[in-house]
């Protein structure tokens, strides 16, 4: 019974890589809805019901433990989820989100408290990390700003070009324009970590920059020790499938960008 690793397209692959680096004995299933690629315009209905549909594939699969590798996701269904289906659809399954696991390192990481977001327009939208950041660090300030283009630029291949710098620098200086005192950058989609040598030109050096992919895989290391029960049904022959709601010849080559190594997936209908 396989990890199920959820997102809507291939920003997930880098949770996923990260992941199998801490835990390479696990079996994962990695779905993306590429198809319906990108969610973060999308209204949170809409998140919701495309969200629940993959679940929902990832469980008949045989997963029982499925994380939303996807920001989107994350802010706009996850909560819902939950609370609302999953004791419908099976209260002994678990379904996460990379929210979290991010808000809760922050504090140990920053000095002045000032914390910076870059992230789509759903993620910024929904308000998620400073809901989550109010309830454990209120004392915390976040801003917030979306960057729409970020995501077409790495799903392009466009990273290493002067576009891909200019609509760097400028959400860069925007955000720090808007708090002079922010000390720590979350990037808060799985896309970012590809624009990584981008961002770190136009990013003071004092500044930290945080990618979610290391925080989140030791994060599902700690959740499956605390919970043996749930670790006891996740098999463990170092397997990794994909699935995808896109043609596999579309979906492979960029996928093995985002991974590092080669991909062959298998399409699938929700």
């Amino acid at each position: 019974m396989p990890i199920g690793i959820f997102d809507s397209g291939y920003g997930g692959l880098t949770i996923l890589k990260e992941i199998r680096e801490r835990l390479p004995q696990y079996d994962y299933l990695y779905l993306g809805d590429n198809a319906r690629a990108p969610y973060g315009a999308r209204s949170f209905d809409i998140v919701y019901d495309f969200t629940l549909q993959a679940v929902k594939a990832l469980f008949e699969r045989g997963c029982h433990l499925v994380i939303l590798a996807c920001n989107t996701a994350s802010a706009k269904a996850l909560r819902s989820i939950q609370q609302n289906d999953l004791p419908q659809i099976d209260p002994s399954r678990r379904v996460l989100g990379v929210i979290r696991p991010t808000v809760e390192i922050i504090p140990q990481l920053t000095s002045t408290g000032h914390i910076g977001l870059l992230a789509t327009r759903g993620t910024v939208a929904s308000h998620s990390y400073a809901l989550e950041l109010e309830k454990s660090s209120p004392e915390m300030t976040i801003t917030e700003l979306p960057c729409p283009m970020w995501v077409p630029l790495v799903e392009c291949n466009e990273t290493d070009t002067p576009g891909a710098d200019y609509f760097v620098e400028k959400y860069i200086s925007e955000l720090l324009g808007a708090d002079p005192e922010i000390d720590t950058i979350v990037l808060g989609c799985t896309h970012y970590p590809l624009l990584l040598p981008n961002i770190r030109k136009f990013v003071p050096p004092h500044i930290r920059i945080l990618p979610q992919g290391e925080i989140v895989a030791a994060s599902l290391e700690d959740y499956l020790h605390r919970h043996p029960e749930i670790d006891a049904k996740c098999t463990k022959n170092g397997t990794t499938s994909f699935l995808t709601t896109e043609s596999p010849d579309k979906f492979d080559p960029l996928a093995g960008i985002f991974l590092g190594s080669p991909v062959a997936s298998t399409h699938i209908s929700l």
